[in-house]
């Protein structure tokens, strides 16, 4: 009898420690990370992400293994100093040592496109998505980003040869703070569009994206 009220006994201890298991926490968030960056387009333009949105190559956006989705980012190329915020829609790259797989205007924009990989830094960025799908509102044309201000002055006055609408915008971010070139305020995407039109035939990496 007193061998059954053991075996009980060790069984109930059993089954505590199973009912109490802490389930594992999940992946600590990283504020900056520092690593790898590839680009994907073709054959995945048209499919669906793991946020269940269609993939679009000429839009903002990019994959990463742990972040939220719809984390909005700041991925800036560390051997061009060029800068670009993206937003998390899909899960990705699952290939060693790379942090974040970037849509193709992405890379573009970072001037990555031809060398395929890029060491990059990532940071979190709080605020509204880069992209808007709503054809009417505010609207700019941003030709590029930087940490160093001087890149973002040189640009712009060589731009101001040309355009007469070019301002500098400041983004705070957790560690650093970008300079980002535009060309622009319009009230409707269409406009916008004609101006990145123009612009892209003048030689320059432009994408559209809302004004704050």
């Amino acid at each position: 009898m007193r061998r059954i009220l053991l075996i009980c006994l060790v069984l109930s201890m059993i089954g505590g420690c199973v009912l109490f298991r802490r389930e594992p926490a999940p992946p600590r968030i990283k504020p900056v990370e520092v690593g790898w960056a590839s680009w994907y387009g073709e054959p995945f333009h048209g499919r669906k992400t793991a946020s269940g949105e269609v993939y679009d190559m000429y839009q903002l956006t990019a994959a990463h293994k742990t972040l939220p989705l719809g984390t909005t980012v700041m991925v800036t190329h560390l051997n061009n100093d060029r800068s670009v915020m993206v937003t998390v829609n899909d899960r990705g790259p699952f290939v060693r040592e790379r942090i974040i797989d970037l849509s193709y205007a992405a890379a573009q924009s970072l001037g990555m496109v031809k060398e395929g990989v890029a060491k990059v830094r990532v940071e979190i960025i709080a605020g509204k998505p880069p992209f808007a799908s709503s054809s009417e509102g505010s609207f700019t044309v941003q030709v590029g980003s930087f940490i160093d201000r001087t890149n973002a002055l040189r640009l712009a006055e060589t731009l101001q040869k040309t355009y007469q609408d070019v301002f500098i915008t400041e983004l705070e971010a957790t560690k650093h703070t970008y300079f980002r070139v535009r060309v622009g305020k319009f009230q409707t995407r269409d406009a916008a569009y004609q101006r990145a039109v123009s612009l892209a035939h003048d030689g320059y990496t432009a994408f559209i994206t809302t004004t704050e």
